[in-house]
């Protein structure tokens, strides 16, 4: 196995270019996402530096670039604005230790393969959480847009929406909508040279230093000096009273930050038309996790928007990600002073922008359209996931989703169940021969046919137990599995009901094509035991003629096995 996955030195210069343009799209969003985190604007400038390099260093996806992102930077302002705010003298230490928790989860996940399974996910729910989140980054950017401090959640930022407009900074809504104006309506040839938010953080700056020299009292909330040089180290640090509330957080940040870079992952796929590994991009992105909570920097995840640019400027492996991050390293090191002046008010319009792009808008149209329960669904998902929180709206959204499914599956498995005890029955998915059907009329509706077709899970349990009652009917029981490939364990069971109480009422069972798992569970279950020695038949014919030879001939009647207890 190649230690850096995808590392090759073909593409360096596309490389270089690729990570320099992908830390320069970065640079305004780390600055914005740290400051909305409630830990400052050098957390998020060391989450894109560390998550960024490890990511990218011992991660699955080579063209992908990892960073703080707006879903996990809602969640790690969740927890600095809850379980470290209880806690002034350790506040830091507890939230840190929550990220690195979550790198360590990941890691797992990736060490169990998990990978290829959390993108199993219904998109009704992706699109609710996805639209949840960007409606809670713009709800909380609201106070900072209109010169406030940004609210603690997004209850709070809604019951001060009067206080904030009567109150309203017109300096920073000013700012505000300069910087809306430049990320939503910059020319294209333009943004190919410098990113609209870079653009829109260099011109709302030097706007402010303007306004500042003019008006020193003017009321703008500025970033101010931010600590150049490297991280101290965080030691992991734990309260026995919120032990739960951490474990918690940890989870939701690992699972969300694994959805999040799945998913980029697969558009950088379909860009490059390449294949990554899922379980070692969980790795990666675990690793460069725990080391940035280690160092204070913000939880990241595999970025879209950073990821496809870095692609479109010539970035194939993981040596773009890597140099995106040693860039972003300069400027921490060497630019730091001049990140002083950045008001609020241009990183919330940044940011503002990032909630728009996040919202599903293209489903949001048309979702009505599909299905009125997916759109029930993607809407309550929303709803949990801006006012009751991520794990809760992810949960109820999938288990729900889930519900939807199976009964959607039932209905199709019972209507693959059909009972013949008539030729006249008989339709399209039985396929009966001529001489089957004669068998079946020889018989003057003394056999019945029970065939099932295509997997039986315990949604059809139901169906298959509803069906018992008219099996005491008829002399002779013909249970044809033979287009049967899965036999679930409650549907397994049903049919052992079935044969038990068949046999106890000196019924005859015959079982037609019963073979590998379907067998197998049919032998481990002891249900064959119950029937006569032939069973499993090979093809209905014989079973059909050993049930006609029963009914007609007295004196060879097959003896039943009785259940044993």
């Amino acid at each position: 196995m190649q230690l850096v996955n995808g590392l090759h030195s073909k593409n360096i210069r596309g490389d270089l270019f690729g990570g320099i343009t992908a830390a320069v799209v970065a640079l305004p969003l780390a600055l914005a996402f740290g400051v909305s985190s409630g830990a400052g604007a050098i957390a998020g400038l060391y989450g894109a530096i560390i998550v960024g390099f490890f990511a990218a260093l011992f991660g699955g996806t080579p063209s992908q670039i990892s960073g703080p992102t707006g879903p996990m930077t809602v969640v790690i302002a969740t927890v600095f604005s809850s379980i470290a705010a209880n806690d002034s003298n350790s506040s830091f230490a507890l939230a840190f230790t929550v990220i690195m928790l979550g790198g360590v989860f990941q890691i797992i996940f990736g060490l169990m393969g998990l990978g290829k399974y959390i993108t199993l996910m219904p998109y009704t729910v992706i699109s609710g959480f996805m639209t949840g989140v960007g409606v809670i980054i713009i709800l909380l950017q609201i106070g900072p847009f209109l010169g406030h401090p940004a609210s603690a959640n997004v209850v709070q930022s809604i019951r001060m929406f009067p206080e904030f407009v009567k109150t309203v900074n017109l300096a920073a809504l000013g700012l505000g909508i300069l910087t809306l104006a430049i990320v939503f309506g910059c020319p294209r040839k333009v943004t190919r040279i410098i990113p609209s938010p870079l653009l829109a953080l260099i011109i709302g700056t030097i706007v402010a230093i303007i306004i500042g020299n003019y008006n020193p009292d003017h009321g703008l909330l500025l970033i101010g000096d931010i600590p150049s040089g490297l991280p101290s180290l965080h030691r992991p640090h734990f309260d026995v009273n919120q032990l739960r509330a951490i474990f918690g957080y940890s989870l939701m940040l690992a699972v969300l930050g694994s959805i999040d870079s799945l998913l980029t992952s697969l558009v950088a796929d379909s860009i490059t038309q390449t294949s990554h590994d899922s379980d070692r991009e969980l790795i990666g992105q675990g690793i460069g996790n725990l080391i940035s909570g280690l160092f204070g920097g913000l939880p990241g995840a595999g970025a879209t928007m950073r990821t496809v640019i870095n692609v479109k400027t010539g970035g194939k492996t993981p040596i773009s990600g890597m140099v995106h991050a040693v860039v972003l390293l300069i400027i921490v090191l060497k630019a730091g002073e001049f990140t002083s002046n950045i008001p609020h008010a241009v990183l919330a319009g940044i940011l503002i922008k990032v909630g728009i792009d996040i919202i599903d808008w293209s489903f949001l149209k048309r979702a009505h359209q599909i299905s009125l329960k997916a759109t029930g669904l993607m809407y309550l998902v929303i709803f949990l996931t801006v006012f009751v929180d991520l794990i809760t709206a992810v949960a109820v959204g999938v288990f729900f989703a889930n519900l939807l499914t199976i009964k959607s599956l039932s209905d199709i498995q019972s209507a693959h169940i059909q009972t013949i005890s008539d030729p006249d029955d008989d339709n399209d998915d039985t396929h009966l021969t001529t001489e089957e059907k004669y068998i079946i009329k020889r018989a003057k509706g003394k056999i019945l046919l029970f065939n099932l077709t295509g997997p039986m899970s315990f949604g059809a349990a139901k169906t298959i137990s509803q069906r018992m009652g008219i099996v005491r009917q008829y002399d002779a029981l013909i249970l044809d599995l033979s287009d049967v490939p899965l036999l679930g364990v409650t549907a397994s069971l049903a049919i052992e009901n079935m044969v038990k109480d068949a046999c106890e009422n000196n019924r005859q069972v015959f079982i037609v094509g019963a073979k590998g798992k379907v067998q197998k569970r049919l032998q481990k279950m002891n249900i064959l035991r119950l029937l006569s020695p032939q069973n499993p038949f090979n093809d209905r014919l014989s079973a059909l003629q050993e049930a006609i030879a029963y009914i007609e001939k007295p004196d060879i009647k097959l003896k039943n096995k009785k259940p044993k207890n």
